[in-house]
C-alpha cells in the first residue's frame, strides 16, 4: 500500500490538534452529572430561621390539600393533557382514582395515568422534600437599609444558618444572595458576604452547609466575579478550607450580560473570571426586562426578549457544566380572602389560586421546553405548579427518552468494542441527564431507568463515561 502521511511528516500538525482537542475538551467537558435542584426559592435575609424548609413544607401542603384535593382538580386547574378525559361526578372521579391506584382497567389509558401520577409525586414531594434551594436575599428581597441593619442581619443569618447545619434542618442547597459589585453597592456586598461568612465558619469551625454558593447579582463586566473570587480566596485562607471550596452563582440580568461593549457575547468569559467557582447562570427575568425598557405590565417570563436572552446564554456556556436556571413568576398563588369564608369566597379564593398555578405551571413548561431544568420561586404555594410541571414534562418524554437512550446505549457497546468511547460517552450523558434529573426530582425511580438497557449500578456511577469504561474493562 502507497501511503504519504507518515509520523515523521505528521507529528508536529498532529501534536498541535492534539493540543487544541484537549484544549476544547477542557472547556467544554459536557454537562454534569451532579444533581441539579429543580427551582431556588429567594427570601429575605431579614425573615430567614433555621426551619426555613418546615415552614415551606407546611405552606406548601396546606396550598394543595386545600386547592387540590384530588387529582381531577389539579389536573383541570392546570388544563394537564387529557384532563377532557376526567368526568364531572365526584362519584366516578372517586372511581377513577380507585381504579388507577390499584392498577385496574382505568389505568391502561396512559394519559389517565400520568394525571394520576403527577398528583401523587407532587404530593409526595411537597410531603418529603418541598424546598430543594434556597437563597438567603440581601439584595432585591431585602433592599436597601441602614449599614447597622444589615450588619445585624447578616450575623442573625449565618446564627440561623449554623443552628440548621446542627438540626440537619436546611435544604439539601442554600446559599446566599450579596448586593451586586457596582460601583455603588460594592462595599455594601463585600461587607455582608464577610460578615455572613466569617460568623458563619467561625460558629461551625470553618464548615459550610451542603451545596453551599454565594450568588452575584446584575453581573456586567469580568473584573466583579474576578474579584469575588479573590475575596474567596482569603476567607478560604483563613479559615484554612481548600482552595476553590466556597462556589459562586451569577445572574444575568441585564442586555450587557449578553452583549458586551465589544459586541460580544461575554457569559464565558464571566464563568471563566470566576476561576472555577462559578456553578450556575441564573436569569432575573424582571431586571432583564426592565432593562429592556419593557414596561411593567408586560415584563413575564413569557416575553420573547427572554427567549433570546436564554437562547444566548444558551449558546454561551451549553457542555461547560454550568447549570442554568430560568427566573420566577411574580403572581402569587395566594387567595384575597382570609379568616371564616363564605362559599362565595372561598370560590374565589380556589379561582385566584388556580390561576397562578396555572400561570407558573405555563412559565415552568415554557423553561423546559427551552432546556432549563431550573427556575426561581418564591412562596410556598408556588411549589405545587413547580413539581406538577416537571414531573408531568418527564413522565410525558418518558417513552421517547427510554426509546432513545436504550439505542445509544446499544450502539455505545459496539463502539466501546474498538476503545472509541470520548464522543459517545459525551453525548450520551445528555441523554443520561435527562434520567438523572427525573431521578434527583423524583418523577422516576431507579427501577424505571431499567428498560434503557443500563443496570441500577451504572446508573449510580451518574457518568456515562464511566459507564463505558467500566463496560470496556469488564
Amino acid at each position: 500500500m502507497n501511503t504519504t502521511l507518515n509520523i515523521e511528516n505528521t507529528s508536529a500538525i498532529l501534536s498541535k490538534l492534539e493540543e487544541a482537542n484537549k484544549t476544547f475538551q477542557q472547556i467544554y467537558p459536557g454537562d454534569r452529572p451532579d444533581r441539579q435542584p429543580v427551582h431556588t426559592v429567594y427570601g429575605g435575609a431579614n425573615l430567614f430561621k433555621a426551619d426555613i424548609a418546615a415552614k415551606m413544607t407546611t405552606g406548601a401542603l396546606n396550598a394543595f390539600n386545600t386547592y387540590a384535593p384530588n387529582f381531577a382538580v389539579l389536573a383541570r386547574a392546570l388544563e394537564l393533557p387529557g384532563h377532557q378525559l376526567i368526568p364531572d361526578s365526584e362519584e366516578k372521579i372517586k372511581y377513577m382514582a380507585s381504579s388507577l391506584r390499584k392498577g385496574g382497567e382505568v389505568s391502561e389509558n396512559a394519559t389517565l395515568r400520568i394525571l394520576y401520577n403527577v398528583y401523587e409525586k407532587v404530593k409526595t414531594k411537597l410531603e418529603t422534600e418541598a424546598l430543594e434551594d434556597f437563597r438567603i436575599d440581601f439584595e432585591d428581597g431585602f433592599g436597601n437599609r441602614p449599614d447597622a441593619e444589615e450588619d445585624q442581619t447578616a450575623i442573625n443569618a449565618a446564627m440561623e444558618t449554623a443552628k440548621g447545619m446542627a438540626e440537619k434542618s436546611l435544604s439539601p442547597f442554600i446559599g446566599i444572595r450579596i448586593k451586586p459589585f457596582t460601583e455603588d453597592l460594592r462595599n455594601r456586598g463585600i461587607r455582608t458576604l464577610d460578615i455572613y461568612l466569617s460568623t458563619l465558619l467561625s460558629e461551625t469551625g470553618g464548615k459550610l452547609p451542603d451545596n453551599f454558593v454565594v450568588m452575584l447579582p446584575k453581573v456586567t463586566i469580568t473584573e466583579q466575579p474576578d474579584t469575588l473570587a479573590q475575596l474567596l480566596d482569603i476567607i478560604e485562607a483563613k479559615f484554612d478550607m481548600e482552595n476553590g471550596t466556597i462556589k459562586m452563582e451569577m445572574m444575568v440580568e441585564t442586555t450587557q450580560s449578553i452583549n458586551a461593549s465589544d459586541g460580544t457575547n461575554p457569559l464565558l468569559r464571566l464563568v471563566k473570571a470566576a476561576k472555577g467557582r462559578c456553578i450556575a447562570m441564573h436569569f432575573g427575568t424582571y431586571d432583564y426586562t426592565a432593562s429592556c425598557n419593557i414596561t411593567a405590565k408586560y415584563q413575564t417570563m413569557a416575553h420573547p426578549v427572554c427567549d433570546f436572552a436564554h437562547h444566548m446564554t444558551k449558546v454561551a456556556l451549553s457542555h461547560t457544566g454550568v447549570w442554568l436556571s430560568d427566573g420566577a413568576t411574580n403572581v402569587m398563588p395566594v387567595g384575597p380572602h382570609k379568616g371564616e369564608l363564605t362559599d362565595a369566597q372561598m370560590g374565589e379564593n380556589r379561582s385566584t389560586v388556580h390561576a397562578a398555578w396555572k400561570l407558573g405551571y405555563d412559565h415552568n413548561r415554557h423553561s423546559l421546553w427551552n432546556g432549563f431544568y431550573q427556575g426561581w420561586d418564591l412562596h410556598p404555594a408556588q411549589l405545587v405548579a413547580r413539581y406538577a410541571a416537571v414531573y408531568t414534562f418527564f413522565l410525558e418524554s418518558y417513552d421517547d427518552a427510554v426509546h432513545r437512550l436504550k439505542h445509544f446505549v446499544d450502539k455505545s457497546a459496539q463502539a466501546t468494542l474498538s476503545g472509541d468511547i470520548f464522543d459517545d460517552a459525551a453525548t450520551g450523558q445528555g441523554l443520561l441527564n435527562f434520567f438523572l434529573k427525573a431521578l434527583n426530582c423524583g418523577a422516576i425511580t431507579e427501577q424505571e431507568i431499567l428498560p434503557t438497557g443500563l443496570t441500577i449500578e451504572e446508573v449510580r456511577l451518574r457518568s456515562f463515561y464511566k459507564i463505558l469504561e467500566q463496560r470496556r474493562n469488564g
